[in-house]
């Protein structure tokens, strides 16, 4: 019979997206509901649908759809339906029997593994299925489902977390055991959703924050809320690395509603991942408030990117060089400050002042000026990119 959706079927989409390449076509899942997917049906599989309730539709059993698509049942919620669509018409028979058979055998394996699995982690990772399925629409639902709310939990302020793992292995990790080092690490009232293959959200008590700013006070001097998230962020990523799978990258943003603002904020979240990725290679700590720049810049086809670059400087090939890169991106990070810069990279002040002559030298631009140190900040994040390709 058609399971109830408490399973966690549609936790883990990797078999879905190997079906779509074995298939060679699109998969989409979505709900319908129960008296649609009779009325839809062909006349012979109204014949035997006719007088069927939810709990008689059997898991991986097929129809054709209103427009043709195929149409299989994965599980009910409710009235409604869950259904996936296949995007190929020309299927024999043989093959949609087997199809079924499979997406059968699939959910009543998983099945057997979701008896094993405690309720907040099933709740999880069916909030991290309705997460991710959200964010593929063209039209997303911005609101949390009622029967997803965990009690009115995500209504209190929380402090969103993505984390992102290099390596493959850490899909087959444990979700109880990174779920302990979280709360161990951060708090016990943390909250981890898994979504795609390597990557979690992570829900924080806004108390963090408090507790980073009181532990760094110095005199009367506090540290600001972006201050504080990105110390927070740095320790959990340290701790992750030396502890769980090794490699990863975290992305925070500022205290959310998550019952309200729970899409957008994993959408933000994946962006700030993928924009420190492209335009700082080696950095795994990405903040949304230190990439405005890099959102604009990527919003520039890459072909206009080259072309912009090879434009506004006279020596491409001169970025080429690691000391001129080093000196510029401690240049910047130090706020163009040529005194502290020099300090940081452990030169005396008047070879940092050669380093920025022989620059303008041979780029015609002065970093000391602020309408070119503008422009080579642009060019030094498009021609890294540029550079790779």
């Amino acid at each position: 019979m058609l399971a109830d959706r408490g399973s966690e079927w549609m936790s883990d989409a990797k078999w879905m997206e190997q079906l779509q390449g074995i298939l060679d076509c699109s998969l989409r899942q979505f709900q319908l509901p129960v008296s649609d997917w009779r009325s839809n049906g062909t006349k012979t599989n109204r014949a035997t649908k006719s007088s069927r309730s939810t709990s008689a539709i059997k898991v991986g059993e097929h129809m054709v759809g209103q427009e043709g698509q195929l149409w299989f049942a994965l599980y009910a919620d409710g009235d409604a339906i869950t259904v996936l669509e296949i995007g190929k018409h020309q299927l024999s028979e043989t093959e949609k029997r087997l199809l079924g058979w499979m997406i059968s055998l699939l959910k009543s394996t998983q099945s057997a593994a979701a008896s094993n699995v405690t309720e907040s982690e099933r709740y999880a990772r069916e909030l991290g299925a309705w997460i991710t399925e959200q964010l593929e629409l063209p039209d997303t639902q911005l609101s949390v489902p009622e029967h997803l709310m965990a009690r009115g939990r995500l209504f209190s302020s929380m402090i969103p977390f993505l984390l992102v793992c290099e390596q493959a292995d850490a899909a087959g990790s444990s979700y109880m055991e990174l779920e302990k080092l979280l709360r161990s690490f951060l708090a016990d009232d943390v909250m981890l959703v898994p979504l795609k293959q390597q990557e979690w959200l992570v829900l924080g008590p806004v108390s963090l924050i408090r507790d980073a700013q009181s532990e760094e006070r110095e005199g009367d001097q506090e540290e600001s809320v972006e201050e504080s998230l990105a110390s927070i962020t740095l320790g959990l990523q340290e701790m992750l690395t030396s502890e769980w799978i090794g490699e990863c990258h975290l992305a925070v943003s500022q205290p959310i509603s998550p019952a309200s603002s729970i899409i957008a904020t994993t959408a933000l979240l994946r962006e700030t991942i993928h924009l420190g990725r492209t335009f700082h290679v080696g950095t795994n700590i990405h903040l949304p408030w230190l990439l405005h720049l890099e959102r604009l810049l990527s919003t520039i086809p890459e072909n206009q990117r080259a072309k912009f670059v090879e434009q506004a400087l006279k020596r491409t090939d001169f970025f080429l060089e690691p000391e001129i890169l080093s000196t510029l991106e401690t240049f910047f990070s130090l706020d163009c400050n040529v005194s502290e810069t020099a300090k940081k990279l452990y030169i005396h002040r008047n070879t940092l002042l050669y380093r920025l002559d022989k620059l303008k030298q041979e780029t015609e631009l002065d970093v000391r000026q602020f309408s070119d140190a503008v422009l080579i900040k642009i060019v030094l994040l498009l021609y890294k990119v540029t550079k790779r390709k």
